[in-house]
């Protein structure tokens, strides 16, 4: 007898959890993980790039705040 609701789904928790892991096991072997290589040449990538954006998002804060201070100090009564 199945039942419905609430209980129903609590009750078939256990069967969905194991279909749930058995179809990511069966996923995760499809995978075509990177090798070395790949790896350490994208995180030089990534590395380059966080720190070229690094660098220009310091020099335009600069540019603002020097800008915005100097407009405050020129334009004061």
């Amino acid at each position: 007898m199945e039942v419905p609701g609430f209980f129903g789904r609590l009750m078939d928790y256990p069967r969905r959890a194991r279909q749930f892991l058995r179809e990511t096991r069966s996923q995760m072997r499809l995978v075509t993980w990177p090798g070395g290589r790949e790896v350490y040449s994208t995180t030089i990538v990534v590395v380059v790039t966080v720190a070229f954006f690094a660098v220009f998002f310091w020099m335009t804060d600069s540019v603002f705040s020097y800008a915005s201070q100097w407009i405050l100090t020129h334009f004061k009564h």
